[in-house]
């Protein structure tokens, strides 16, 4: 029996056509085109029917995984743009591809790491909400306010908030080193300096045990996290308050107790790196194929991501 009912592709060339486009980047008229100079004729239209096809068959696979997923204690989340094609108005909107991400790796743990993937039309955070919905626990993500809803408790039924918000030191760190490069401020480069050693004592205890990854972390990186704060804090009182760097030391303590989570609990990071590596290859594939074909044509390239 074959996959396509009525159809003529096997199971190979099918994950060929969709591992080539999902995997390795390449577009389907490119494919078409090199399928052609091997003498086998197959239209780029006809490889699109195929892809949709597998991803209705794929689809509960796709979302067996994010049942996975979401039922890790911590969850990392991140969402980039994607161009679709909008005839009716001649040109390209930005579409959404959120991610989230289960990696207990770095603590020891034998859980699968996998992530998955939904597209949206837009950024509203209805879709943040339908990304984590069913997770408890702990959330990594950057500071986008649509998963603020999430932190809070429920009013109307007193029920508990399903996350709390463990903040990025990777994006606190960017804002600060963007100010370095543009002004080569000596203050800016001490912040970064102390910074770093929070990130050598996590190189030291990847891999480790919750406890004492947390044993370590409080022996550790609490001072240093205690000194970091003293020094941003003395360091606002002295500039601009309208200065970019003023900005990313707001950044950083007005979310310092999200930003700091991550001390007390050894199955947190401190960065949110694991969901930023995974829309790494939908950024590189964006720039080979430069749009999707419609809004189910997001959908689909959602589900064969996640796979």
């Amino acid at each position: 029996t074959l996959p396509i009912e009525k159809g003529r592709p096997g199971p190979a060339l099918l994950a060929h056509v969709i591992v080539s486009k999902y995997c390795d980047h390449l577009p389907l008229h490119r494919q078409s085109g090199i399928y052609a100079r091997e003498g086998v004729t197959i239209d780029r239209s006809v490889m699109a029917g195929w892809v949709g096809h597998m991803a209705a068959l794929l689809e509960p696979l796709a979302q067996r995984i994010a049942r996975h997923v979401r039922a890790g204690s911590a969850v990392h989340a991140d969402d980039t743009t994607v161009p679709v094609l909008d005839p009716g108005r001649g040109r390209t909107k930005t579409g959404r591809l959120w991610t989230a991400v289960r990696d207990e790796r770095p603590y020891g743990s034998t859980a699968p790491p996998a992530a998955f993937y939904l597209y949206s039309a837009d950024r509203t955070s209805e879709h943040a909400h339908a990304l984590l919905k069913g997770c408890r626990g702990h959330l990594h993500a950057d500071g986008y306010t649509g998963f603020g809803g999430l932190y809070e408790a429920d009013p109307k039924t007193s029920a508990p908030a399903p996350l709390k918000e463990v903040a990025c030191w990777a994006h606190a760190r960017r804002k600060i080193y963007d100010v370095h490069v543009e002004t080569k401020s000596p203050a800016a480069a001490e912040a970064l300096d102390i910074i770093a050693r929070l990130f050598a004592i996590e190189a030291g205890v990847k891999g480790r045990p919750p406890a004492a990854r947390v044993a370590a972390r409080q022996e550790r990186s609490a001072p240093v996290l205690a000194e970091l704060r003293a020094f941003l804090d003395a360091t606002l009182a002295k500039i601009s308050g309208k200065s970019d760097f003023a900005k990313a030391i707001r950044y950083a303590t007005s979310r310092w107790t999200a930003l700091t989570r991550y001390v007390d609990d050894g199955r947190l990071e401190m960065t949110n790196n694991a969901a930023e590596r995974a829309v790494r290859p939908l950024t590189l594939g964006r720039k080979n194929y430069l749009f999707a074909g419609s809004d189910e044509g997001g959908r689909r390239a959602a589900i064969m991501y996640t796979l």
